[in-house]
């Protein structure tokens, strides 16, 4: 038993070893490039409210709406050994549904924040289904069958608000996009911790995180132990459907209006990365949310290095497919097995293998 659950613990930790490597190497880099880049500072905002400033914020603050649908994506990933690659477009879809309900009243208040925040969730978790049907029903490809939604979805997201891109100025969507007076850390932040502590609840209570693998793994071997494969990856979708809605709320709160053309463009591309970086399969079953949650905070670290040496936006895409392809290509299970070999024979002693000949 003790020597199963070492094996087990050595497994999990080699599994969070390629974000945590990837996140040291640009640590390190910046420390030697500027050892004041991860300084944080306590200043005061427009309004006069103590605020956190820095690098270090501005990653983990930027890096909000990738996280959250890196973790709905490692569910979906793990369950149907795809990918959905229509989360960027229906967040513009939840995000164009939470303007459309706050515009509709005569004022917006904490009741129509909710009221929004519930109505673009229960959308975005429609949509979900909808794709996870096609993928679990009709055993359509997850990156064919989601790719309809990345097709159509932004052009849904802007029927819905009739063409326009109308702001929701309000102090309400100001502190969700940006700080809560009083409290100086970025809300978008708190949002992360606030859906991590609701996933670990819920694979620490139910057994949602073992049937996921389960399915991913084997799926034959499931439906005889009694589990619904195709339910399992109905749930998926739909639990990766509600990161896209708050993500989408982040976004929109960020900029106080809807663009349906720029919110969320090109990150599901990212957090199919997230996923990668993090350890887990991309082929299904075994899923660490962890390493993927440290492999979106990697990519956003990258980001925001190179925004700090001067690196033109436009030319910010070809830096980072040059390092993600280092980073995947050492994390790969060549160079694994390569490594692994290396690191035996330098460890293994001469003088053991001549005690083991002489006995």
């Amino acid at each position: 038993m003790a020597t199963e659950f070492k094996k087990k613990a050595g497994s999990g930790f080699s599994q969070l070893l390629m974000p945590l490597l990837a996140l040291l190497a640009l640590v390190v880099f910046n420390l030697i490039r500027d050892p004041s880049f991860f300084s944080v500072e306590l200043a005061a905002n427009n309004n006069g409210d103590p605020v956190l400033r820095g690098n270090l914020i501005s990653i983990l603050n930027g890096a909000s709406e990738l996280v959250i649908l890196a973790m709905g994506m490692t569910l979906v990933t793990a369950a149907s050994g795809g990918q959905d690659i229509s989360v960027g477009a229906l967040g513009a879809i939840a995000g164009s549904m939470f303007v459309k309900v706050l515009r509709a009243g005569a004022g917006i208040t904490p009741l129509t924040v909710i009221l929004g925040f519930l109505a673009c969730c229960a959308v975005a978790m429609c949509f979900g289904a909808f794709n996870g049907t096609l993928v679990s029903v009709f055993h359509i490809q997850p990156m064919i069958a989601t790719l309809i939604l990345y097709t159509c979805g932004r052009s849904i997201a802007y029927w819905i608000n009739g063409g326009a891109t109308p702001t929701v100025d309000s102090p309400i969507i100001t502190a969700i996009g940006s700080f809560i007076p009083g409290v100086p850390v970025p809300t978008p932040i708190l949002i992360v911790l606030v859906m991590g502590i609701l996933f670990a609840l819920l694979f620490r209570f139910t057994t949602l995180g073992l049937y996921i693998q389960t399915v991913g793994i084997n799926q034959g071997a499931a439906r005889l132990n009694g589990i619904n494969a195709v339910g399992m990856k109905l749930l998926a979708f739909i639990l990766l459907g509600v990161c896209c809605s708050v993500s989408g709320v982040i976004g929109v709160s960020r900029l106080s209006l809807i663009n349906h053309e720029t919110l969320l463009l090109d990150i599901e591309m990212d957090a199919i990365l997230a996923v990668a970086i993090g350890g887990n399969s991309l082929g299904g079953g075994k899923f660490r949310m962890l390493g993927s949650i440290l492999g979106a905070y990697a990519i956003q670290a990258l980001t925001i290095t190179l925004y700090a040496m001067k690196v033109p936006s436009t030319n910010i895409k070809a830096y980072k497919a040059i390092v993600i392809i280092l980073i995947v290509a050492l994390g790969s299970p060549v160079v694994k097995q390569a490594v692994s070999g290396l690191w035996k024979r330098l460890t293994n002693k001469p003088g053991r293998a001549g005690k083991e000949m002489a006995v």
